[in-house]
């Protein structure tokens, strides 16, 4: 393939792609949440907010460019196949069927539809609702190469336009000040609890799983194998740079909330109460198109990422029915409610995210690392213990005499295992043995 420089228009497009695909209604309703707990706490809450929501994704594109991968198989496999295997079932499942995708259709029913339908038709109508989003998801991702087309020059360009006008009359017309009340945890440790909330964005897990997808795209515009990770970093580096200044926007709007109303219920709840609160009735309507959008995008991104990567790795399913799966598992789970999508997420992203993390650094730091085998091993066998007790206290059974005694011990033994990021140390401490390891194998060992 003839290699070409891309054009600012080229690069633009697939900027517009990257964003389009992972910033979904938990990217809006997050920081809007966060910025009416956080209140005069605001901006170690946003700092903390932007490392795990930004800083995390845009290194896992830069990873996945940086070791020249194309999928989680890829970019876990130093570890051992099966790992990979698994690494990658684990994150589009639970980006697909099981939480995100289901939670796509579930935010822009709850913060749009649910509002202008009776109490007694609540259920019918998220039934209809998520029927008509999902056959849309399928239609529209049936072809791969739609992607590009409807996300980046039609779908996120609308949403950013709706979004931008409610910041700007937001910015003229503010509701209150910056020095709101503080709330719960945010009193106390207002930077942890916004790098806690910057998981429950996915991103970090997103953009591993939309790698495939979007270097398809790009391969896609004519670009060669060699010139796709220039344009991932490059690209990838502007989407976040968006992605972070509405993140700062969205939270000072939750803040400046404060003014005139109370502390929502969660975040959809105050960004729809917000949006109202500018617009009148015409708010409710407004809300269900931009989230709609929001999501709309982030959803077929994770069923084409889903179906593609997948196929891959089982080739006797075809990409069509790899999305049949991911579109009528995700109606099904939708239809479970939003609340309950959410609380049974947490656990799993908790056990999930220390592997992809530490995965994203080694591939960040690949230049000295250079996928080495036994640094990986060492590293993901010291995270394991403690990614799986994070998991165990994120869940219902965390308040059991079992579950109480071991959170007991481990806060007591491991640092900032209390702020929930207990992985942290034994992950340094396995690298630090993986090098002590490999200094004292012979050579022809190491190699």
């Amino acid at each position: 393939m003839q290699e070409r420089k891309a054009s600012k228009k080229q690069i633009l497009l697939i900027t517009s792609l990257i964003f389009g695909l992972f910033f979904g209604a938990g990217n809006l309703i997050f920081p809007v949440q966060m910025g009416q707990m956080s209140g005069g706490h605001w901006l170690p809450a946003v700092s903390g907010f932007l490392l795990t929501g930004c800083l995390l994704p845009y290194l896992a594109m830069l990873g996945m460019a940086l070791t020249k991968s194309t999928s989680v198989f890829d970019i876990a496999k130093p570890v051992a196949p099966w790992f990979a295997t698994i690494m990658l079932i684990a994150i589009h499942f639970s980006l697909g069927p099981l939480f995100a995708t289901p939670r796509t259709a579930a935010t822009a029913f709850t913060m749009g539809i649910s509002p202008l339908v009776p109490a007694a038709y609540q259920q019918l109508a998220m039934l209809i609702f998520s029927a008509i989003f999902f056959i849309m998801v399928y239609y529209l991702s049936i072809k791969e190469s739609n992607l590009m087309k409807w996300v980046g020059k039609y779908l996120n360009p609308l949403f950013l336009i709706l979004l931008a006008i409610i910041l700007l009359v937001a910015l003229i017309l503010p509701m209150g000040g910056l020095d709101q009340k503080i709330t719960g945890a945010y009193q106390a440790s207002a930077g942890f609890q916004g790098i806690l909330e910057g998981y429950n964005t996915m991103d970090c897990l997103a953009l591993l799983a939309f790698a495939v997808s979007v270097v398809y795209s790009v391969k896609n515009m004519g670009f060669s194998d060699k010139q796709v990770p220039k344009l991932l970093a490059k690209s990838g580096f502007f989407a976040i740079l968006l992605e972070s200044i509405i993140y700062i926007a969205t939270t000072l709007l939750g803040v400046s909330s404060l003014g005139i109303m109370p502390i929502s219920a969660n975040g959809g709840a105050a960004l729809s109460n917000i949006i109202n609160h500018y617009t009148g009735n015409v708010g409710i309507l407004l809300t269900a198109v931009i989230v709609t959008l929001a999501v709309f995008t982030t959803a077929m991104g994770l069923s084409a990422s889903f179906s593609q990567d997948l196929h891959r790795i089982f080739p006797k399913i075809s990409y069509k029915n790899w999305l049949r799966v991911i579109t009528i598992g995700s109606f099904i789970t939708a239809n479970a409610g939003l609340t309950k999508i959410i609380e049974f997420s947490t656990p799993f992203l908790m056990i999930i995210y220390p592997f992809a993390l530490a995965l994203t650094i080694l591939a960040v730091l690949n230049k000295w690392v250079k996928q080495d085998k036994i640094i990986y091993r060492f590293i993901m066998a010291f995270i394991a213990i403690p990614a799986f007790i994070d998991g165990l206290l994120s869940s219902p059974w965390a308040k059991t005499d079992f579950a109480t005694s071991i959170a007991s011990a481990y806060q007591n033994t491991i640092p900032l295992a209390s702020e929930g990021f207990g992985w942290v140390i034994p992950a340094i401490i396995g690298a630090i043995v993986a090098l002590i390891f490999r200094a004292f194998l012979p050579k022809k060992a190491t190699a």
